[in-house]
C-alpha cells in the first residue's frame, strides 16, 4: 500500500538542526503539504523521504518498509523538482519515457504509458517537440508526466509551481490535484505558498525551525490554529494578534486591556481559565471586524493610516494604541486616511492564546 511515515526524524548539518523530531504519516491517496517560511526544514524533510539526505536520527517508512538504509533508486518514489530538469536534446515524449527504460519495458508498452500520461496532462500535441520549444507550463506538465508514467510507491513535489506566473499556477494547481486524486498514491508537496497548500492538500503540516507545529485539514488549520505562530502564518491578510491583559471574567464575559483600549467580549469554555491580570494574546482575522457607529465597551478605536484596494474588498491599516490593526471591508465602504474607525469583532471568530502562545480551545 502507498503510505509514507516519518518517526522522530532529526537531521543535523553540523550543529544546525534542520529537522527536529518530525512525526508525520501520509495515507494512501492522501496529499500532505509541508508549509512554512524559508529555512524551516520543509525541503530537508522531503529530501530525507526521498533518500537524498540521510536522517541523523529517526526512521522513514514507505509502503510499510523501513527505508533508512536504501538508496533513492531502491525506494521506488517519483519526485518532481522545483526546476524541471528536462533533457534539452530529447523530445517531450523521450523525456517522459526516460524512467521506463530502467524497467526494461517493451517499446509498445513504453509508448502506451507515455501517451496515457500525455493525455492526462494535455501534452499530446507537443510530444515531438524539444523542451526549448514548449511553454513554461508545458515544461512543468512534462516533469509531472515523467513522474506519473511509472507506478511508484509515492510522489514527492518540491515547490512544483514556484517558477510559474499567477495564471499558470492557478491552472496547474487544478491539473495536479486532479491527477493525484486519480492515482491514489501517498503524496507530499513542499510549498511556501499558502494558496497552493490550502487548495491542493488533504492535510497541511505547518513547519517552523525544523519542527512541525500543527498537522490538520486546511479548514482546521485556518479555523483552529494550534498556536500564535500558525495563527499569524496562515491567512491573507494576516490575523491580528494583540497582546493584552486578561482583566476580568464576569457573567461569561472578559475584559481585555491593551494600551488605552478596553474590549469586553463573551468567553466560553477553556478561555475562562486564563489567568486574570496576566498577559495573553487574542487574535482576530481582518474579515471578522465590522464598523460600528460609535465607541462602546465592545469596540476598539483607531485612526486609518493606509488604504489598500483589493478589488472587491479594501484593506484598512488602522493605528490603534500603537498597533497596526488590519481590517478588510467591502469596497463600497469609503473612508480617507486620518478617519477614526470604531471596530467591533465577531466573538465567535476571536482566538485566545495563553502566555506560552498555545491556543485555548
Amino acid at each position: 500500500m502507498s503510505t509514507i511515515e516519518l518517526r522522530n526524524v532529526t537531521k543535523y548539518f553540523g550543529s544546525l538542526a534542520a529537522a527536529r523530531d518530525v512525526d508525520l504519516s501520509v495515507g494512501a491517496g492522501e496529499t500532505v503539504c509541508l508549509l512554512g517560511p524559508s529555512g524551516c526544514g520543509k525541503t530537508t524533510t522531503l529530501r530525507i523521504v526521498a533518500g537524498l539526505e540521510a536522517a541523523s536520527a529517526g526512521d522513514v517508512y514507505i509502503a510499510g518498509k523501513r527505508m533508512n538504509d536504501l538508496t533513492p533508486a531502491q525506494r521506488d518514489i517519483a519526485m518532481v523538482f522545483q526546476f524541471y530538469a528536462l533533457y534539452p536534446s530529447l523530445t517531450v515524449a523521450e523525456n517522459v519515457a526516460f524512467p521506463l527504460y530502467y524497467e526494461r519495458l517493451s517499446a509498445t508498452e513504453r509508448d502506451r504509458r507515455v501517451r496515457k500520461a500525455a493525455e492526462t496532462l494535455d501534452l499530446t500535441a507537443v510530444l515531438n517537440r524539444l523542451p526549448g520549444q514548449v511553454s513554461e507550463g508545458e515544461k512543468q506538465r512534462v516533469a509531472v508526466a515523467r513522474a506519473i508514467v511509472r507506478d511508484p510507491n509515492c510522489f514527492l513535489f518540491d515547490e512544483p509551481l514556484s517558477r510559474l506566473d499567477v495564471e499558470l499556477r492557478h491552472t496547474m494547481r487544478g491539473q495536479i490535484k486532479e491527477v493525484l486524486t486519480s492515482l491514489s498514491k501517498a503524496t507530499v508537496i513542499v510549498t511556501h505558498d499558502q494558496l497552493e497548500a490550502l487548495t491542493m492538500a488533504d492535510r497541511i503540516a505547518i513547519m517552523r525551525d525544523g519542527r512541525i507545529e500543527q498537522v490538520a485539514s486546511p479548514h482546521a488549520i485556518f479555523a483552529k490554529p494550534a498556536n500564535v505562530f500558525v495563527a499569524g502564518f496562515i491567512g491573507t491578510p494576516q490575523m491580528n494578534l494583540i497582546e493584552a491583559s486578561f482583566a476580568e471574567v464576569a457573567e461569561g464575559e472578559a475584559e481585555l486591556a491593551f494600551g488605552d483600549q478596553r474590549l469586553r467580549l463573551p468567553v466560553e469554555g477553556a478561555a475562562r481559565a486564563l489567568s486574570k491580570g496576566k498577559t495573553m494574546t487574542f487574535g482576530v482575522r481582518p474579515r471578522a471586524f465590522t464598523l460600528a457607529g460609535a465607541a462602546t465597551e465592545r469596540t476598539i478605536s483607531g485612526q486609518v493610516e493606509l488604504i489598500e484596494p483589493m478589488g472587491a474588498e479594501t484593506l484598512f491599516h488602522v493605528r490603534c494604541s500603537g498597533l497596526d490593526i488590519r481590517v478588510v471591508v467591502p469596497r463600497e465602504i469609503r473612508v480617507k486616511p486620518g478617519h477614526i474607525l470604531h471596530l467591533a469583532c465577531d466573538p465567535g471568530q476571536v482566538h485566545f492564546f495563553d502566555a506560552e502562545g498555545r491556543a485555548v480551545q
